[in-house]
């Protein structure tokens, strides 16, 4: 059912989806401006609204995000592991990741074996010990401060295989504020927008 809810002096229109499978509230923003909230049946609409406005600044947040990029409208987030939407934008992925690699390696001047674009659930990205690197491809729906840290992180696994203080401060030279961008994307979960 549609719904309209006021966060931060703006009416935002949902839908609220009751899921008698649901285990607890999910909200999802989809590239074309669709908010989604599904819900478990026990709960009441003031306890569904109470925790949409918990969520203000984050849905505001994703929402102006997206109608500030259009071109998104077409692609769709999901949790599921949806092949059509891997095989569409893995390449755009693997462009993105590649162009960003270059600028970082001359700045810490590390090297890497190869770069793997994958449609994974519940991660961004890795570094192997044979220094080949992984990535999402959901990686492309990402503002580019989230897809930046990212890059680096994995990128500076391969001096500290480890999150070591001495990591850290690695990630640091070129992303100092990696604690908040690490905040927000946590809230961003895997697919950029679920929460």
């Amino acid at each position: 059912m549609k719904k309209i809810i006021e966060l931060q002096s703006e009416e935002v229109e949902y839908t609220l989806k009751i899921s008698p499978r649901a285990r607890r509230l999910r909200l999802a923003i989809y590239g074309d401006g669709n908010f989604i909230v599904t819900a478990p049946r026990r709960l009441s609409i003031r306890a569904i609204d109470n925790f949409i406005i918990s969520k203000s600044s984050w849905i505001i947040k994703k929402l102006t995000y997206f109608k500030n990029n259009p071109s998104l409208k077409s692609k769709p987030l999901s949790t599921q592991e949806d092949k059509k939407n891997y095989q569409k934008y893995k390449e755009s992925a693997r462009s993105l990741v590649r162009e960003r690699l270059e600028h970082f390696i001359q700045i810490y001047n590390l090297r890497f074996k190869q770069v793997s674009i994958r449609n994974q659930k519940t991660r961004w990205g890795s570094c192997s010990q044979k220094a080949n690197l992984n990535f999402n491809y959901k990686i492309v729906f990402l503002p580019a401060k989230l897809a930046d840290y990212i890059i680096v992180h994995e990128l500076c696994h391969l001096q500290e295989l480890n999150h070591s203080l001495r990591f850290w401060n690695l990630v640091a030279q070129t992303i100092p504020d990696y604690v908040q961008i690490r905040k927000e994307l946590k809230h961003s979960n895997i697919e950029a927008v679920i929460l």
